[in-house]
């Protein structure tokens, strides 16, 4: 009898511990109510009637600025609902205008991957005709660099231009230590550039005929991630289903 006091006074107390633990882990886990980031109207679906769109998330804690859960709901004058889901980050927005030219408004998403800045995590969705679908945004591959002798570097923006070429004996005693170069500017080894991938799209009006396109800003460095040499904008136009490069900008650091 005495072995079976303790035995349910011991399976007690462990349910009793079990519970709170659980207890104490999903109020842990539980998530900070949703906040509407931004709200717009527009017409996304090509009804002729704005819908209102409401950029929805959730913060990761009361201590950060970052967003965990990122989303839009869409609602039409007639009560149809859509939700798009996007990746979380800091900052997030939501721009909305036309940039396919068929006179209906897209979505396009943004939000940073660092909290001052940096990459960001970008998606271009359309609602035409009451039909999601992600679109496609420009992709910018065929630039390329490398550092030359004297202490210099070369970048390419397309292969059939002429390179630019930058002085760098600023860095001259950098680059000796690192055994890029000798001291009388000979390269040692062959290097390239650090192409960065796209950091940052902007929505722009191009021009009446055009209307809304995107410019990208690529940043290029040398040595490594500190040693900054550039930034690369492109001006890029959505026509017939794909991207086109209208212009492309060479923005040298200050200190180049």
């Amino acid at each position: 009898m005495h072995h079976l006091l303790n035995l349910s006074t011991s399976l007690l107390l462990c349910l009793f511990i079990c519970n709170f633990v659980i207890i104490v882990t999903a109020e842990e886990k539980q998530d900070h109510e949703p906040v509407v980031i931004e709200t717009h109207q527009a017409d996304v679906t090509g009804d002729g009637q704005d819908e209102t769109i409401e950029l929805k998330g959730v913060l990761l804690s009361e201590e950060t600025e970052y967003y965990h859960k990122v989303w839009s709901n869409i609602t039409s004058i007639d009560g149809k609902e859509w939700e798009i889901t996007y990746r979380g980050g800091y900052e997030p927005t939501l721009n909305v205008f036309n940039v396919t030219r068929n006179k209906i408004n897209e979505l396009f998403y943004q939000s940073a991957t660092e909290e001052k800045g940096g990459l960001h995590y970008y998606q271009l969705d359309t609602l035409a005709n009451g039909e999601l679908q992600h679109l496609s945004l420009p992709e910018q591959k065929l630039i390329s660099g490398k550092f030359v002798e004297n202490f210099q570097a070369e970048i390419r923006l397309a292969p059939h231009k002429q390179p630019i070429v930058i002085d760098k004996k600023d860095r001259k005693q950098e680059y000796e230590k690192l055994g890029l170069y000798n001291s009388e500017g000979g390269l040692q080894t062959s290097t390239p550039l650090m192409i960065e991938p796209i950091a940052f799209f902007e929505p722009v009006y191009i021009s009446k005929s055009k209307g809304y396109g995107l410019k990208s800003y690529k940043e290029i460095n040398g040595a490594y991630r500190a040693d900054h040499l550039g930034t690369v904008e492109t001006l890029w136009f959505y026509e017939e289903g794909k991207w086109t490069n209208l212009k492309t900008e060479w923005i040298p650091n200050d200190s180049t």
